[in-house]
């Protein structure tokens, strides 16, 4: 066992090896310190210069640091849907993905897992490895990663402290997120793409528009604006938001965005400044997108 601070929680429990420990001790995720995988497989649901067009070997981490009551993710986030594996098994699972032509390893909620991550990684990769976050990460455990994550996709889910408290359970995650970016920022430099147009390095903000808190989503984008100039980072606003989880409980948020609410950020993005990055179409608020935890690959 050992005494656990690897994410903003600072929870310093002795968290247990093993999720199967008897009597085992977990922290704010509630899980051991062994990755527990949900799903690995190519996925071609990312930003196209992830996703490419073999797609992007995605490799779902169950359990989570944050606590998102509207998490897409729900059934691995907070179900306990997953298999645990060893260092090794997760080693062997990054060399089968490749082997089917995965353009990236993609590493889906690893914050509570960086310890036995960090371990897989030890040998370089011929792909570049994705760190795919919700941005509330601890930057003393971020620069282990430095020289072993080329790409990182962070989420920027709030800019308002009480709706972070309210639906996440984090603390002054703004704060802290931004604080993770800049970290991400100095260890990748501005992004880079490839001839075919896909990511070498660099960094993709995420940002998921709430129904009801559109001034949330546009002080993210103020930030992002007035903290990178162009061609240093892509930003993606994300229009996929149904409710999941535990959102009926909250009713302003227990439903999809209007075209009215997306519409007015899409305006607002576009008059920010930013220049390089995504937006998503209407369609994407589905569930169809949301990938089968069944397993695959694990």
């Amino acid at each position: 066992m050992t005494e656990c601070y690897v994410c903003p929680h600072r929870c310093g429990v002795e968290r247990s090896e093993s999720i199967h420990t008897p009597g085992g001790s977990y922290g704010s995720c509630r899980c051991g310190m062994l990755p527990i995988v949900a799903r690995a497989a190519l996925h071609l649901w990312e930003e196209p210069v992830i996703s490419g067009t073999k797609g992007s070997g995605a490799v779902f981490f169950s359990g989570c640091n944050l606590h998102c009551c509207f998490c897409q993710n729900y059934e691995i986030s907070c179900l306990d849907k997953g298999k645990e594996i060893s260092v090794a098994r997760l080693q062997e699972i990054y060399q089968e993905l490749i082997a089917q032509g995965a353009h990236n390893i993609n590493l889906v909620t690893p914050t509570h897992f960086a310890v036995s991550i960090l371990k897989s990684l030890e040998k370089p990769l011929p792909v570049p490895v994705v760190y795919n976050s919700s941005g509330f990460d601890a930057v003393d455990t971020l620069r282990k990663f430095q020289g072993k994550v080329q790409i990182y996709l962070p989420d920027l889910k709030y800019s308002d402290d009480v709706l972070s408290v309210k639906y996440s359970n984090a603390p002054f995650y703004f704060r802290v997120a931004t604080e993770a970016i800049r970290e991400m920022y100095r260890q990748t430099g501005p992004y880079k793409l490839n001839a075919a147009g896909l990511m070498e390095s660099g960094i993709i903000i995420r940002h998921l528009i709430l129904p009801g808190h559109l001034d949330n989503s546009k002080r993210v984008i103020d930030w992002v604006a007035h903290t990178f100039k162009p061609g240093q980072v892509m930003f993606s606003l994300m229009h996929q938001y149904v409710p999941c989880g535990n959102a009926a409980k909250y009713p302003e948020i227990n439903r999809k965005l209007t075209q009215e609410e997306y519409q007015e950020m899409e305006d607002y993005l576009f008059a920010s400044g930013i220049e390089d990055g995504f937006v998503q179409e209407e369609e994407a608020a589905s569930g169809d997108f949301i990938p089968k935890f069944d397993g695959t690959g694990v």
